[in-house]
Formats: structure tokens, sequence, C-alpha cells
């Protein structure tokens, strides 16, 4: 995604940013998979 090291210090706030990381490139993949306005009907069920 860009970066090369983690903002954040301690591993506990590290695996946050990590977590959001994980969860940003999950949500890119699945809106260039399902499209858009697909993703948002399946997210409002």
């Amino acid at each position: 995604m860009g970066s090369a090291h983690f903002l954040m210090k301690t591993l506990p706030r590290v695996r946050t940013e990590m977590s959001l990381h994980v969860l940003a490139y999950n949500l890119k993949r699945a809106m260039s998979i399902l499209g858009t306005q697909s993703l948002i009907e399946v997210m409002r069920t």
C-alpha cells in the first residue's frame, strides 16, 4: 500500500495499524471485483 514501515510504536498499536491496512486492502479488492454499488447493497443487508 505504499508504506515500508509502521507509524506507531509498541506491538498492540502496530497490530491495530496492520489490521487497518488489511481492511483497506480487502475493501479495495471487493470494490474492484463486485463494483461499488453491489458492495454497498451487500453491506446494507
